[in-house]
């Protein structure tokens, strides 16, 4: 079997669940990509910034709920369903790896940093979704080291997708800017470099990077990247999405392998 790739997908607006736009294509390409050259995987292991707890969770439902955790937007968005089936192997592999630093949870959902992603990637919701808590306790480097215990899941079929944001900032949204802000592109061009270079450094201790309090003024929206970074491997990375939006959001994704 050949190994799953892994993904960290800046989401950035709900909308994007409803859009057809530059970014919501590059993600249909991405699943087309992914099915065409490894077969459909068994199951997505989903690491979202909207499910951000006190410790490290995995679910174990059968049919996950799908969430809508956003607030003030079109009524169409929230009609739009994406049901997906949970996945116990998936589970019960987490657990193996992670021990007892892992507990079940199954209070929350597929919440929006998963489900409007993937509504793009894989339209026929035909692959079992299984979401991993990120763990508010951890800084990005326990984060990443955290995913690199996840890094023979893919060898069994499994693709990881992270969903989050390198630059979140919803304080400084920029709604007339439809590019980014000169702090945006610079921390998130430093954030690239360093991806596609492989200095795990620069990614794990983000906080020495000018403008890193304008980009990451609360982690949840960054720490999936960490996650990635860790579950990649040191494979090869390719950058899709390359895009911002309203001057404080970057949408810049990943993909290794």
């Amino acid at each position: 079997m050949k190994r799953m790739p892994v993904i960290f997908a800046g989401h950035g607006s709900p909308m994007l669940a409803i859009e057809d736009s530059e970014q919501t294509r590059g993600l249909q390409q991405i699943g087309k990509e992914i099915l065409q050259n490894h077969g459909k995987p068994k199951a997505i292991l989903a690491i979202s910034a909207h499910w951000y707890t006190k410790e490290t969770f995995i679910q174990s439902i059968p049919e996950p709920k799908q969430i809508y955790d956003m607030y003030g937007f079109p009524d169409e968005l929230y009609k739009i369903t994406y049901p997906v089936k949970g996945y116990m192997p998936l589970t019960k592999a987490v657990q193996s790896r992670l021990g007892n630093t892992v507990s079940i949870d199954d209070s929350w959902g597929i919440d929006h940093g998963i489900w409007t992603i993937l509504i793009h990637m894989f339209p026929n919701a035909d692959i079992p979704v299984v979401q991993l808590s990120v763990n508010g306790y951890l800084n990005a480097k326990e984060s990443y080291e955290l995913g690199k215990q996840l890094i023979t899941l893919r060898d069994e079929g499994y693709l990881i997708i992270g969903s989050g944001n390198i630059v979140h900032n919803l304080g400084e949204l920029e709604w007339n800017n439809v590019g980014g802000s000169t702090e945006s592109i610079e921390f998130n061009t430093a954030i690239t470099n360093a991806v596609t270079s492989g200095d795990i450094k620069t990614v794990t201790h983000f906080e020495s990077l000018p403008h890193a309090s304008y980009a990451v003024p609360t982690p949840e929206h960054y720490l999936p990247l960490s996650y990635t970074l860790g579950a990649a491997d040191g494979d090869d990375v390719r950058i899709f999405n390359d895009l911002y939006s309203t001057g404080s959001l970057s949408l810049t994704s990943y993909i290794w392998g």
